[in-house]
């Protein structure tokens, strides 16, 4: 509980019956974290509204003893609540942090002064404030979230409002909280704001505000108003979020007794913080987000905040420090500042000797994303404090691991992840038994795996992928992390048979990457895992032959990859009970073999089926394709050995199926032709399979679809007239089939967005339509093959993608599906489309090329 909000409910009822306090913690703000200063038995209320004992609970252990150097006579001569408010109670209970000193004479201010008499009337006239403020706000998508606060005609005690918080002696407002109705649009996929609207002028009648927290509320567009500075009061002062611009009032300087200021990830115009250094009692300034590209002032700046402890400047495209010559450790603001964050700006290693002016103070660093480059000097060695270093993404910081690091024996997160870090990894992990977070991940890093990571019980994180990491793993490699809850050792060169015995003690392991690497996974069939996993990554582990039946009791898995990894067996129906979550299985590459029943499969989040995808290709699955596969958003079933396709036509309801690849198969006969019913479909390729027969006219009514590919199949006939209306089309192929007439002038009409066009090896007949030439994005242009006559169009010049590099080429193509890839598919679909053209019998990339064939 933050300590403005403690405030307002102690003094918004004498009488205490809604009082929020523990009454054996006393809790206070810092940084909006709780700290505990002391708990000792829970007292009873009488004996908590005792005036020693309020001080008592502070720091003795038991209601006999006071803490260490408490002057007891004058402790114990305070009999009343008016007592304490002139003590000077720094003297008489020293150890107690200055927080605590202002809690207890506000709880106490609050317990002795009388109700003033007037305060029904001023209680009414700050409702009316509020009530404006509230007009002003706008609720999207959701109920009145302020529906407790009342109108003029009722309720007009404003102190029992959600997010108000009165004095009791005067009946003034003295905090108003709205991040909690704000916050209610975020979760864990996205923020989504719910409340908007304007800043009403009313706020700045509430004079005695000392919390001020508008967070996450969207002022679309709106600035700082002025009036902010007539708030003197304020200690606490929370606008992040709110999309507010312009430039910083001046008058915010004004708020000299502000503690904690966040105004982060808005879009203001700040060309200098000067106005900083004149809020000399803040303690806590969040300024992420905010470009402070011109601010070359604010390291001046920071070194004039004396109380300063935390300061976080992430994500606002900083210069590299300059530090002045005047500058020193003596007259720093440093030496109280323990949580800093610089991260994702332009800084280099200059900040070192800067950020090691603070060395014993630093609990937390984040310098990650900037330009840091070179090795990590060994200084860092002195920042004996550290409990959180990020250093990652530093893609210039080389070198080996220091040993210096051995010295931050209070670290519990350490990330190191995609830099250049050389060498093998330093047995430095036996000083750091406090380590919960580890990630070493995307590094250059070699030699085998120290056996200090296997004895951190306390990781609940650990990420060493993408590394040169080799050596076998000890069949109980993992038993001693019994606090694991992500593992990924993805994408090394490790070895080794893991038996079930290293899992045995990993209870709350939810996530698991043991992909691309060359372990065995040694697990009794009948094999029942002490976790439940959530992310399940194995491709290229030995797993078979047998498909893994413990894979039966993960019921909440939202991915799941044993693609390649030797599994020669059926498909269990079981296997297909997904989870809620579920959003992507890749059981590709293996040797999967039978058929696929019709089954029903549920998935309850239909909100989410737009993400979901399944890679069954590269097996010998056989049968009928079916139909419940249709139900997600992208499927691959190449290079099996399907025979028959009866969906669409068996489709029942909404699908979401954006992708579907099943080329390279032995689908025969004709395609049905009720493709209607795939409204969202993008991309359908079903080339080299054995299908005749003409193309059907329904798939026209693929109003989305991006790209066709049926290459390789038998069809026959002039090509349906319905296809013009396919507008977003980038890729046809129709190459090596039987199709015959004249090539559609629609296509040059129609298809402006075409970037590939294959009619090759075809029995085309007539002239090349100049309609063509329409069609500048064109970058592949293949006839050949076919009865074409006549001369080529002169207009073939406006092909002038064409003129472009293979480099160009390549690039334009990649980006337009890897694009989509991350949208629709997750994995399957930039590998489809990297072999798209067929020529000469074989699949190939291509660059920008005409083939006409005359």
């Amino acid at each position: 509980m933050r300590l403005p909000l403690i405030l307002g409910v102690i003094g918004s009822d004498s009488r205490f019956h809604r009082l929020q306090l523990s009454l054996s913690i006393v809790a206070v703000a810092d940084s909006r974290r709780c700290r505990r200063i002391y708990s000792c038995t829970p007292l009873s209320l009488q004996k908590f509204l005792n005036p020693p004992n309020i001080c008592c609970v502070l720091g003795t252990p038991d209601m006999t003893a006071f803490p260490d150097g408490v002057n007891t006579s004058r402790l114990c001569g305070i009999t009343s609540y008016e007592k304490i408010l002139p003590a000077n109670l720094s003297d008489i209970i020293p150890n107690a942090s200055p927080e605590a000193i202002d809690l207890i004479r506000c709880f106490c201010f609050a317990l002795s002064a009388p109700m003033d008499p007037t305060a029904l009337g001023k209680q009414k006239t700050k409702s009316g404030a509020l009530l404006n403020i509230k007009r002003d706000l706008q609720f999207w998508d959701v109920p009145d979230l302020l529906s407790s606060w009342g109108n003029e005609e009722g309720e007009t005690d404003c102190c029992k409002w959600l997010g108000v918080g009165c004095a009791n002696d005067s009946g003034h407002v003295i905090s108003l909280d709205l991040s909690s109705i704000s916050t209610l649009g975020i979760n864990d996929y996205m923020l989504n704001w719910i409340v908007g609207g304007k800043i009403n002028p009313s706020l700045f009648e509430l004079r005695y505000l000392n919390y001020l927290d508008l967070s996450f509320i969207q002022f679309m567009g709106s600035r700082i108003p002025s009036s902010i500075g007539t708030l003197g009061h304020l200690r606490y002062l929370n606008l992040s979020y709110t999309f507010m611009g312009g430039e910083i009032p001046p008058q915010l300087a004004n708020l000299s007794n502000l503690q904690v200021l966040d105004l982060g990830y808005n879009h203001y115009t700040i060309n200098s913080l000067k106005w900083l250094s004149h809020l000399s009692s803040l303690i806590d300034l969040r300024l992420n987000g905010i470009n402070l590209s011109k601010a070359y002032d604010w390291v001046q700046i920071v070194n004039q905040l004396p109380g300063l402890t935390t300061l976080e400047l992430g994500y606002c495209n900083l210069r590299d420090v300059v530090i002045p010559p005047s500058f020193s450790s003596v007259n720093s603001s440093a030496s109280s500042l323990s949580i800093l964050n610089l991260s994702n700006n332009n800084l280099s290693v200059s900040v070192f000797s800067w950020l090691f002016n603070f060395s014993n103070s630093l609990v937390h660093l984040d310098l990650s994303v900037n330009q840091l480059e070179g090795s990590v000097p060994e200084s860092f060695g002195k920042i004996t404090a550290l409990k959180l270093l990020d250093l990652s993404r530093n893609d210039k910081l080389s070198g080996s691991i220091p040993e210096a690091f051995s010295k931050m024996t209070a670290l519990t997160y350490l990330d190191l992840s995609r830099d250049k870090f050389k060498g093998s990894i330093p047995e430095i992990f036996f000083n750091i038994s406090s380590l919960e977070y580890l990630d070493l991940g995307d590094n250059m890093l070699e030699g085998e795996l120290p056996k200090s990571i296997w004895n951190l019980s306390m990781l609940r994180t650990l990420r060493i992928a993408s590394n040169n990491l080799s050596g076998n793993l000890p069949q109980t490699s993992f038993q001693k992390l019994k606090q694991l809850e992500r593992l990924d050792i993805s994408r090394n060169s490790l070895g080794g048979v893991i038996s079930e015995a290293s899992f045995s003690e990993l209870s709350e392991l939810h996530y698991l990457d043991l992909s691309f690497n060359s372990l065995a996974l040694n697990i009794h069939s009948e094999w029942i895992p002490p976790f439940r996993l959530r992310n399940i990554f194995l491709g290229s582990c030995k797993l078979g032959p047998q498909f893994p039946k413990w894979l039966r009791t993960q019921k909440n898995y939202s991915f799941l990859d044993i693609s390649n990894s030797g599994i020669s067996d059926s498909i269990p129906n079981w296997f297909w009970n997904l989870s809620n979550g579920f959003q992507s299985m890749n059981l590709s590459n293996n040797q999967l073999n039978g058929e696929i029943g019709n089954i029903s499969l549920d998935l309850h989040e239909e909100l989410f089926n737009d993400n979901l995808d399944i890679d069954l290709s590269t097996n010998q699955l056989e049968g009928v394709v079916p139909s419940f596969l249709f139900k997600v958003a992208a499927v691959d079933l190449s290079r099996n050995r399907f025979s028959k396709l009866n969906v669409p036509c068996n489709i029942n309801g909404h699908t979401a199926l954006k992708f579907l690849d099943i080329s390279y198969n032995e689908l025969s006969g004709e395609l049905p032709d009720c493709w209607s019913r795939l409204k969202e479909l993008r991309l359908l390729i079903l080339a080299k399979n054995k299908l005749a027969g003409k193309i059907p006219p329904s798939i026209g009514s693929l109003t989305e679809i991006e790209a066709l590919r049926l290459t390789g199949n038998n069809f026959i006939g002039e090509l349906p007239a319905t296809l013009k209306n396919c507008t977003q089309f980038s890729v046809i192929d129709f190459g090596g089939n039987k199709l015959s007439g004249p090539i559609p002038t629609w296509i040059g009409e129609n298809l402006h967005g075409l970037i590939i066009l294959s009619m090759r090896s075809n029995y085309f007949s007539g002239s090349i339509p100049s309609h063509l030439c329409h069609l500048t994005n064109l970058q592949l242009l293949d006839l050949s093959l076919n009865d074409i006559s006549g001369s080529i169009p002169k207009c073939v010049s406006n092909f002038t993608a064409m003129r472009k590099g293979w480099e160009d080429d390549r690039t334009t193509i990649t980006h337009l599906y890897a694009t989509q890839k991350v949208v629709v598919t997750g994995h399957t679909l930039a590998k489809s489309m990297k072999t798209m053209y067929n020529c000469n019998g074989k699949e190939t990339l291509w660059s920008s090329r005409v083939f006409l064939g005359l």
